[in-house]
């Protein structure tokens, strides 16, 4: 008979050595400690504190050389830093990020090479720089010009290196802005490359008062059509929602125009709510995910008759009842009943593998968006999942064995992927792969956070359910 003995590794060994020690410091007291003693106890609590993140960096390094993303369970590696140890994906990004630039690195053939920011990454391996340094080396590195040859480069930061060993974040910060000034004191010049880069929308999340910021960068060619459409459309009396029959086409009225005290910007706004309705009742759009694009908004009958509480837009967005029912005054409803028939055909066992545009409305008003735990995309960005059992299984297009999942996650479940699973009270569940198993919650409650509010049985000892 033969045994098998497995040794521990000697990264194993000191892994167990450096908690080991940990447990014995906090197991010290520090009562009996001067304040000059407990100042010299935070200077070497601070310089490991330091020094550990290029540990990270190492095995990060060789964990992204040895497996994939996929092979994990996961869509990528942000991914995979986020589920596995429960950080924000900012955060899993800045530390992939960060590793890429200051941990080891190889060459095609397999020859070591030395970090990108080699000076950073032994100042922080000495524990002589901390986070916020190599945040702002990392930073304002990025905005170095890209003409600036490569021993110049190293130069600088080198010098930004042994800047930052003696002087705070925000003076290293200041000092490596005007040293970029100086390489480049005339600016980029503007072209096509640069433009095409920055342009872009972008909002921001809504606030207590349900208003949502945007911001951007227009394009010349982008700014230009909506100037034009700004002249017609945001001219004085045109599209006014304070008006009885806001003018939308043809010249407002004198009275319209001198009745009109909305502000430039205001006026801006109601002319991209106007071009927005006047693009979705045009037809034009087509289809989006099996359903005519249109707006797609939840609630409950139980706000609709009071007129108060909240609807939410299939693309997440709160939006006051008493809008809601102003923007359903002219258009088609849908009811969806969840105890009872609705009339339509809601069951399709294998009779289609697509779902039908009635199922996805009740999925949309169901689940709001994509049923996976940590994932924020909306029903109008979601697909159609069997969540029961896939398809290829013989699994069924019936409305209970359904859920929403966007593209990216829908493509995750498989053979040692993700797994899904409808429970008795027909949530979704979502378990991940081995890799990726932390004990995190099944169920995603993002879209629906009624449902944390709720008693978890009724007097009935039914579940409280609804739309």
């Amino acid at each position: 008979m033969y045994v098998r003995i497995m040794l521990a590794t000697p990264v194993q060994v000191a892994m167990a050595a450096l908690r080991a020690a940990h447990e014995s410091l906090a197991a010290c007291d520090l009562e009996t400690l001067t304040h000059r003693e407990l100042l010299g106890v935070l200077d070497e609590l601070e310089t490991l504190s330091c020094q550990l993140p290029a540990q990270w960096h190492r095995a990060l390094a060789r964990l992204t050389a040895e497996t994939t993303p996929k092979e994990l369970g996961a869509k990528s590696w942000r991914q995979v830093l986020a589920i596995r140890w429960r950080i924000s994906a900012s955060e899993a990004g800045r530390r992939l990020d960060e590793a890429a630039q200051l941990g080891p690195r190889r060459s095609l053939t397999g020859e070591p090479l030395e970090p990108v920011l080699p000076c950073t990454a032994a100042a922080q391996a000495r524990g002589l720089i901390n986070g916020e340094h190599v945040e702002a080396i990392r930073e304002v590195t990025a905005r170095i010009p890209g003409w600036v040859d490569t021993t110049t480069r190293a130069c600088i930061e080198a010098d930004w290196a042994r800047i930052a060993i003696g002087v705070g974040p925000k003076e290293l910060k200041d000092y490596a802005a005007r040293a970029v000034f100086l390489l480049d004191q005339d600016g980029p010049e503007p072209d096509d490359t640069e433009r095409a880069r920055r342009r872009g929308v972008s909002k921001g999340p809504q606030g207590r008062d349900k208003m949502t910021p945007i911001t951007g960068h227009l394009t010349p060619e982008a700014w230009a059509i909506y100037e034009a459409i700004f002249a017609k459309w945001a001219a004085p009396g045109m599209c006014n929602p304070d008006d009885d029959s806001p003018c939308v086409s043809g010249t407002p009225t004198q009275a319209q125009i001198d009745n009109d005290h909305r502000t430039l910007a205001q006026r801006q706004h109601d002319a991209l709510i106007a071009v927005g309705r006047s693009v979705l009742e045009s037809g034009e759009l087509g289809q989006h995910n099996g359903l005519p694009t249109s707006i797609i908004i939840r609630t409950t009958l139980q706000d609709l008759e009071s007129r108060a509480g909240v609807g939410v837009s299939g693309g997440g967005t709160i939006i006051p009842i008493k809008d809601v029912i102003r923007m359903a005054a002219h258009a088609h409803h849908y009811l969806a009943v969840f105890d009872e028939a609705t009339g339509s055909a809601l069951d399709l066992f294998r009779a289609r593998r697509v779902a039908s545009p009635a199922q996805r409305i009740m999925l949309i008003a169901r689940d709001g968006g994509c049923t996976k735990p940590g994932c924020t995309v909306p029903a109008y960005g979601s697909q159609v999942h069997h969540a029961a059992c896939d398809w290829a299984d013989d699994g069924q297009t019936n409305i209970d064995d359904l859920a929403l999942a966007c593209g990216p996650d829908n493509r995750m479940v498989g053979p040692n992927g993700w797994t899904t699973r409808i429970n008795t009270d027909n949530d979704v569940e979502w378990i991940p792969p081995e890799h990726l198993d932390t004990g995190q919650t099944r169920i995603n409650h993002y879209h629906r956070p009624e449902r944390l509010l709720r008693p978890p049985e009724q007097p009935d000892g039914n579940s409280e359910r609804g739309p």
